[in-house]
């Protein structure tokens, strides 16, 4: 066969419609994916960008024989057979899915004309994801984590920038704001999460699901406990910065103060002060001399991965292991060693999360976490 099409809205493509589509290639020579615009459904992302979306997930996968098309104000099958692909293909996961899928074919060949349907059936550990599914997963603590499970690469990063940047949005009060200050918050938002700050590449732990994780946290946290709202968004300011330079050389600086430094440039706000002592308390060496009445949720949100399942913390741990990389193994196990053993016997004295609320959710949990890793870095 020389061209096979896939259709769907695809918002976003998962690992389901990834699959899909490998099978098409192995079908034909080329594939096209005729993407749906569909205003209806009120997609997440537009058609042009679930069409980057698309061809990077394809390119990450060194597929080179996958076109993407928009259709406007045609139906898929009809547009198909204008593009020379004679069948589409469709994954069905039950008979229902079945069932539908054979009234649309039918209407397809017999009303429209347009390219019939090959039908295949998706491995079990795929069959229920959809985007739908996908959709549905956002929100508690460690979405992003499970999602990433689902979906390819560049359609995880496109939905956790869109969902950054709502929090960005919300933060800076967009709505009301004028021109000028959302240029500016613009800028320091694409700046944040770019190739310099979170989304950069050596970022293997503290990147944009570190920033995704903590402000989830803070606004659990702020749900349950219903703190003063400036006091939540000074938190939330702080944390967006506080490893906004990192791994970097700043002479006698550490990152935490460079960050500091990179904040209270930022002209973001008025007052920049509360937010500045937050971030100078997320550094071992300053955070005794910091007195400020929102330390202790500041550090408990930064801590909090180590009172995740198990699965999240060994995610954690091979990305600090990773953002060391430049140490050798016995060094890495020396230092990681003490630093674990320091925080466990905070945790066991219940001094590692100063405030009640992250202790009661996560001490428990963060003793066993960190006990297996020390054994692990024993062995």
């Amino acid at each position: 066969m020389k061209k096979i099409g896939f259709s769907g809205t695809l918002d976003p493509i998962t690992n389901g419609h990834m699959w899909v589509i490998g099978e098409a290639r192995s079908l034909a020579d080329e594939v096209v994916v005729f993407l749906s615009e569909n205003p209806a459904k009120k997609p997440k992302f537009s058609a042009e960008e679930r069409k980057s979306i698309i061809a990077l997930s394809c390119a990450e996968q060194g597929w080179d024989n996958v076109q993407v098309v928009i259709v406007k104000g045609d139906y898929t099958a009809r547009a198909a057979k204008k593009h020379g692909a004679d069948c589409l293909i469709r994954g069905i996961r039950t008979t229902a899915d079945f069932d539908y899928e054979n009234l649309i074919q039918q209407t397809n060949v017999d009303v429209l004309q347009g390219a019939k349907t090959i039908f295949v059936m998706p491995p079990r550990d795929l069959g229920s994801v959809s985007s739908s599914f996908v959709k549905a997963l956002e929100g508690p603590i460690g979405w992003n984590w499970i999602m990433k499970k689902f979906v390819p690469g560049p359609a995880y990063h496109a939905w956790v920038l869109s969902w950054l940047r709502k929090e960005w949005e919300t933060l800076w009060d967009y709505a009301h704001a004028d021109a000028p200050s959302i240029a500016h918050a613009d800028q320091w938002f694409v700046r944040l999460t770019g190739s310099t700050a979170y989304g950069g590449p050596a970022r293997h732990y503290h990147n944009l699901d570190h920033l995704v994780h903590g402000l989830c946290e803070i606004r659990v946290w702020a749900a349950n406990t219903q703190p003063d709202p400036r006091d939540v968004d000074i938190i939330k300011q702080a944390f967006w910065f506080h490893d906004a330079e990192y791994g970097a050389v700043h002479g006698a600086v550490s990152n935490e103060e460079a960050s500091v430094q990179l904040w209270l440039g930022s002209s973001l706000c008025h007052d920049m002060g509360d937010a500045a002592e937050l971030i100078r308390a997320t550094d071992h060496f300053q955070e005794a001399a910091i007195e400020h009445r929102l330390k202790d949720i500041m550090l408990s949100v930064d801590l909090a991965i180590l009172g995740q399942d198990e699965e999240v913390y060994q995610n954690y741990a091979r990305g600090i292991r990773q953002e060391y990389i430049h140490l050798t193994e016995t060094k890495y196990r020396e230092q990681r060693s003490g630093a674990l053993a320091h925080l466990r016997r905070k945790a066991e004295q219940g001094r590692l999360f100063g405030n009640a609320y992250f202790a009661d959710q996560y001490n428990e949990r963060a003793i066993e976490n960190m006990t297996r890793e020390l054994g692990q870095l024993a062995g």
